[in-house]
């Protein structure tokens, strides 16, 4: 079920509006310059956007997955990149120490997360484990009195060079494999902590994404999230919230790739008459309506679902795991191929640098990419269905 309801249209409204008028017209400057607004996160805190997931207790605004969702798909129609770098900060850091974390905790480090005032970051894939990111993971972190000295390098992690909190998953017991990991709430400003290389992507622009290094930093143990050696526990549980939430980032880039699509068709004329009297061009923009909304009923059902009493555990052999991976799955391939079919549609000025709809072209692989492959989905949709 697609339909929104009241309070929902409202968010989705507030966050285009802000969007339209706060990034529209820099859009091309954050591109060029792979520069993250300064005031991006604080103007953000003062909308109420930081902590739609987050109790109010800790100042957020108690809400759910969907509304979740609902904001990075609306801020990704105009910003790809800053859609993503938002989603990274709110859902993957943010909301995993509000489900995972204890109350001394949230109390100290997410009321600045809701602000704006810090930025966070979840730090899970390394250099040598991508897809494998559990079983190949290096990073060590050893028990020594009241702390944990962290050792490792993490890669390709979104607002790694602007974070304050970071989400650092580490092996506490090495021997366990995947099932000796921990997480742990890690400062940026700690000693030890370094931005050890800035990446240059083709897309998503504008987001920042680096590789970190971890150098006998020291942790308090009080920064142990959940329990020792229960890291699998922690990425699990919100591992499928993280692919709805970014799903809606693959659907906003596929609804605006339509609508740049369909103003184009209407405005350029060849032959004497607009390209949208073509059946060739009409085909295109019937494919890419329906890919958009297909991926819109896939992915409001798996938000919804999330939010539903069933859809509070993730993990292997939940419905929430098999919703999520296929909602990603389905919505980013839809949105890289809607956004390929609007260049085809602009032509030429497509692939040029004023048209908008290259920048989404750009970004849209990303989700195909990131949060686990089109594979491990396809894996993740296969093995919920055979058991």
């Amino acid at each position: 079920m697609t339909e929104l309801t009241n309070e929902e249209k409202l968010l989705a409204e507030t966050m285009y509006k802000w969007a339209l008028n706060e990034i529209a017209p820099i859009q091309e400057e954050i591109d060029e310059q792979d520069k993250l607004p300064a005031d991006f996160f604080t103007k953000l805190g003062q909308l109420g956007m930081l902590g739609i997931t987050i109790d109010e207790e800790y100042g957020g605004s108690g809400q759910g997955i969907m509304m979740q969702a609902l904001a990075v798909e609306q801020l990704s129609r105009i910003s790809p990149a800053l859609g993503m770098t938002y989603g990274a900060h709110s859902n993957l850091c943010a909301n995993n120490i509000h489900k995972n974390g204890n109350k001394a905790q949230k109390s100290t480090y997410l009321p600045p997360m809701c602000t704006g005032e810090h930025i966070g970051a979840l730090c899970l894939t390394e250099p040598n484990a991508g897809s494998d990111a559990l079983g190949g993971m290096s990073t060590r972190a050893r028990k020594d009195g009241n702390r944990y000295i962290m050792n490792g390098t993490k890669m390709f992690i979104t607002n790694g060079s602007v974070a304050d909190t970071l989400l650092v998953y580490a092996k506490t017991a090495p021997e366990l494999g995947a099932h000796g990991i921990s997480a742990f709430i890690v400062e940026s400003r700690w000693p030890g902590v370094t931005v050890s290389k800035k990446l240059k992507k083709c897309g998503m622009r504008g987001s920042p994404t680096s590789e970190l290094s971890f150098e006998d930093v020291e942790v308090p143990a009080d920064n142990l999230v959940y329990e020792e050696n229960m890291g699998v526990h922690v990425v699990t549980s919100g591992l499928a919230y993280e692919r709805i939430v970014l799903s809606g980032g693959s659907l906003g880039m596929a609804e605006q790739a339509l609508e740049y699509s369909i103003k184009y068709a209407k405005e350029r004329e060849q032959f004497g008459r607009p390209i949208k009297d073509f059946q060739m061009i009409q085909q295109k923009l019937a494919d890419m309506y329906c890919q958009t909304e297909a991926s819109r009923g896939l992915v409001y059902k798996a938000a919804r679902f999330a939010d539903s009493p069933q859809g509070k555990r993730g993990g292997k052999g939940t419905e929430l795991d098999k919703l999520a991976a296929a909602a990603i799955l389905f919505a980013a391939e839809s949105a890289t191929r809607v956004c390929s079919d609007g260049i085809q549609i602009h032509g030429g000025y497509g692939y040029c640098l004023e048209y908008p709809i290259q920048k989404l072209w750009r970004d849209a692989k990303l989700y195909e990419i990131g949060a686990g492959t089109s594979e491990i989905r396809r894996m993740i949709i296969a093995r919920e269905l055979c058991r």
